[in-house]
């Protein structure tokens, strides 16, 4: 099938659905361009969190997931996406080139299309209605066709992982340069980019798997029944910059995947960021089998939680080089 020329005005539609894809820290640290007919992601090193992510892993994750979200903002238009992984070893920002060629949407890529307008990351906590087993395999069947697995925590394990993530949390609220870049990239108002302050909430200190404190959290969580939250492990059979990229893929995926069934998410990154906790985690939940490149909860929205506010993110023209000389 021959591949497609995009024109100006529909890449400027994909890549606004795709940089509605979660980063970490909302830090959007992508670079896309209009090359060969093609499409070129570039990975945005002046984003990179330099003292929780100094190997680029949570870049890499992020940027396949804005990846991913290009995938089904073409496909609703029309168009499948072809994808070279890190095409030139001799750029090492240079992720990914992707080619399209025509073929007509199907309903699954109009559903998750829609999910990328829905699917926010709520920190809150979520309702007591349990997640049942239908609806995790459902999840975990999208990141499976990206080379990642969705591993559920059980509840003989669930002690394990919450004390990484208590061991994680200690360990932050005593670092000074993880807590000023936490600084610089939370409790924002007014910018489009970096994690808003009216989008988290406080971390209650009796949940028993721990998120991450932001700066400056003002959202409202008025949950007070139990929490039936779910976790998962999304993890890979390798550990390179693929494997990490593709991840973020399988992230999305996942992701959109649960909103679709109206679910609520978000990703969880922090024991993960510490080699020992990422090596705990391997061994202990994972006992060995893979390795791990991100947590996820989800559950039920709880029926008294406001509808979140939409989180902020950077105009294409903010993210697409050469475009001046494009339009």
């Amino acid at each position: 099938m021959a591949e497609e020329q995009l024109d100006i005005e529909i890449f400027e539609s994909v890549i606004a659905m795709a940089v509605r894809a979660p980063s970490v820290h909302n830090t959007q640290p992508w670079r896309w361009r209009l090359a060969g007919g093609g499409i070129d992601l570039h990975a945005d090193r002046t984003r990179q969190l330099s003292v929780s992510d100094p190997g680029q892993r949570e870049l890499l994750l992020s940027c396949g997931a804005a990846l991913h979200h290009l995938r089904v903002a073409l496909a609703v238009h029309g168009m499948a996406a072809g994808v070279t992984h890190l095409p030139d070893p001799a750029d090492s920002e240079h992720l990914a080139h992707i080619t399209v060629t025509q073929q007509g949407p199907t309903s699954a890529d109009i559903d998750l299309a829609a999910a990328v307008l829905h699917r926010q990351s709520d920190r809150r906590r979520y309702g007591s209605r349990p997640v049942h087993s239908r609806h995790l395999r459902q999840v975990a069947v999208g990141a499976a066709g990206f080379g990642a697995v969705a591993r559920e925590v059980p509840p003989t394990l669930r002690a394990t992982l919450a004390r990484t993530t208590r061991v994680a949390a200690d360990r932050h609220a005593v670092d000074l340069d993880y807590l000023g870049e936490l600084s610089t990239w939370s409790g924002r108002t007014g910018t489009s980019d970096g994690v808003p302050a009216r989008n988290t909430p406080h971390v209650p200190p009796s949940d028993e798997i721990r998120q991450r404190n932001f700066s400056q959290p003002v959202l409202a969580d008025p949950a007070s029944a139990p929490d039936a939250s779910e976790w998962l492990v999304l993890c890979t059979p390798a550990d390179d910059r693929r494997a990490q990229l593709r991840a973020g893929e399988a992230a999305s995926a996942l992701l959109l995947t649960a909103t679709e069934l109206g679910l609520s998410t978000c990703l969880q990154t922090e024991p993960i960021e510490m080699p020992d906790l990422r090596a705990a985690i391997r061994a202990e939940v994972l006992f060995d089998c893979a390795f791990p490149q991100t947590l996820v909860r989800l559950g039920w929205p709880s029926s008294t939680a406001a509808p979140l506010p939409l989180a902020p993110r950077r105009e294409p023209a903010e993210v697409i080089d050469g475009y001046a000389t494009a339009c």
